[in-house]
């Protein structure tokens, strides 16, 4: 079965530009598009027989910002395929649910009715934190959101050999013929022995160069899948979170891991991952990867 692309769409300025992110994003792809948007309106004011000619504010309101959805999303791309979908519950749990049979899930950095100077919105973060597949949060500026960089950005830790993120990061790659910038950052401790300032040399002089070599092993299964991807892979010194959001201006699209494991209950982001939904000056897209066992250490 061919799994669409889902976009969560409430009005606001913020999810008019994610639907177009992501109107892009489904040709690009060559999938089918569904619009969804939530609404409790029928809990509250609940369901109107047909024969009366009145419908409620809220029913009216839902019906209008998925049909204004749909309108943009044909006048941008007139032959792509779509469907459209009122959810009546919490857009979380609208989002959650159509995410497990969809290639991603795409959402604005902040929706209606957020608290101005917020820099994520709630729904996206908690999306972004539980989806069963890759999420997609879309801020950025023009250059990123019409793809002008040609750059994807991808950040590995030490457990993403052949992961989730890599392979959806070579597939973005691949569909944009951009080149995949894969950063590896490492972090060498301050003090040695006796509390020593840590000499570069020797032991610590080798980190650098064993990441670096670890790249090679992180890339190889999907550069081999995708062999006309362009690569350039780099160890950073410096901390992860950091190294991206600095280098995501000069991104389209910055691509993370997040580990899922089964039985754990709240935010699944890790670090990484919260901070480049924050501050990440491109779409952010966060894999998830399901990790049973416990991998105390790993940052990303």
């Amino acid at each position: 079965m061919e799994l669409h692309l889902v976009v969560g769409v409430d009005g606001s300025d913020a999810g008019l530009t994610a639907l177009d992110w992501a109107v892009d994003e489904a040709v690009r792809h060559g999938r089918p598009l569904r619009i969804v948007h939530a609404s409790l309106w029928e809990r509250y004011e609940g369901t109107v027989p047909d024969r009366t000619p009145d419908r409620p504010a809220g029913q009216v309101l839902a019906e209008n910002i998925v049909g204004q959805a749909v309108e943009r999303a044909r006048r941008r791309a007139p032959g792509l395929p779509l469907t459209s979908a009122v959810a009546a519950e919490d857009a979380t749990g609208a989002l959650l649910a159509e995410g497990r049979e969809a290639m991603a899930v795409v959402v604005g950095a902040r929706g209606r009715g957020e608290v101005t100077g917020l820099l994520l919105g709630s729904v996206s973060l908690l999306v972004a934190a539980r989806a069963s597949c890759p999420v997609v949060v879309v801020r950025g500026d023009r250059h990123a959101l019409e793809a002008r960089h040609q750059r994807v950005l991808l950040g590995v830790g030490g457990h993403d050999v052949d992961s989730p993120a890599v392979r959806f990061a070579f597939r973005e790659a691949a569909v944009r013929e951009a080149e995949l910038d894969v950063v590896r950052a490492w972090r060498r401790p301050l003090r040695g022995p006796l509390g020593r300032p840590a000499a570069r040399d020797g032991t610590e002089a080798d980190v650098e160069r064993r990441v670096s070599d670890s790249l090679e092993e992180v890339l190889t299964a999907a550069a081999r899948e995708h062999p006309r991807v362009r690569v350039r892979g780099s160890a950073v010194e410096g901390a992860a979170h950091r190294v991206l959001t600095e280098r995501s201006a000069a991104a389209d699209v910055l691509v993370v891991g997040a580990r899922r494991q089964d039985g754990l209950l709240g935010l699944q982001l890790g670090r990484v991952a919260h901070r480049a939904l924050h501050h990440a000056l491109c779409p952010v897209a966060v894999v998830p990867r399901r990790q049973p066992e416990s991998t105390e250490g790993d940052e990303s």
